[in-house]
């Protein structure tokens, strides 16, 4: 089981997040494309510093929304989605061969995120737009119980899917992640963040709000490295997983 973090956020003279301390940490970089947040500057320093470090580089697209981070849905075609994540993944891509390194994966940001999880055609278009670069990209999605819809469609479309689970954040009972301005939808306290892993690690399932136990078969974690205290706890995880 791998770790993976969105990074790259940053944007001009704005910097968010602990890149530099979180890759040695992880195994896979998300690295924003530019429209909910990153730049080229930052794209590329990013991608540098995921190659220094041996990590995995995918691409995270979101909806164009810099204002809202991502985070609003906005209403487009499916058609509109395709070229969207086109768009942004080709930015990547360009960039990270520039500079003599290999895109990944693709692992959309936010709403988008969200809005593939719950509309099956929306992951569709996503996945369209990943067999239109004519190599074997692999796309993140959230590992639910009921995902067999999602792996027939990637099955036929050639696409090798990363099943995510999350760290720090809580779980409705229909495997979806709980809306953030929910109540306890977002894990602060680390020894629930590292509990929530171990029982991934251990017995395959997660906890739901509720108290349902859901089984998930899950490839790579998510962690968030935002501040000082979160990159002690992505260390932890870090050798949590590599003991087990």
């Amino acid at each position: 089981m791998k770790l993976n973090c969105d990074m790259g956020e940053g944007y001009g003279s704005w910097e968010i997040g602990m890149d530099q301390d979180v890759m040695p940490w992880v195994n896979q970089a998300n690295i924003a494309c530019g429209f909910h947040a990153g730049d080229p500057d930052v794209m590329v320093r990013t991608i540098k510093l995921a190659k220094l470090h041996n990590v995995q580089i995918g691409a995270h697209p979101g909806y164009n929304d810099k204002q809202g981070f991502g985070r609003r849905s906005i209403q487009h075609s499916y058609a509109q989605i395709t070229h969207l994540v086109c768009y942004q993944v080709a930015a990547l891509e360009a960039l990270c061969r520039l500079q003599g390194t290999q895109l990944e994966y693709v692992k959309p940001h936010g709403a988008l995120y969200s809005d593939m999880m719950l509309d099956v055609k929306i992951f569709m278009a996503i996945a369209n737009a990943i067999t239109s670069f004519g190599y074997p990209l692999k796309l993140m999605i959230l590992a639910r119980p009921d995902l067999q819809k999602y792996q027939d469609i990637a099955n036929q479309m050639g696409i090798e899917l990363i099943l995510e689970a999350f760290a720090d954040r809580a779980y409705d009972d229909s495997g979806h992640l709980a809306h953030r301005s929910q109540p306890g939808a977002v894990l602060s306290d680390a020894e629930l963040i590292k509990s929530q892993v171990k029982q991934l690690l251990d017995r395959q399932t997660v906890n739901t709000i509720s108290g349902r136990e859901l089984q998930l078969k899950v490839d790579s974690i998510c962690v968030h490295g935002d501040n000082h205290s979160a990159i002690l706890m992505i260390k932890q995880l870090h050798q949590l997983l590599s003991v087990a």
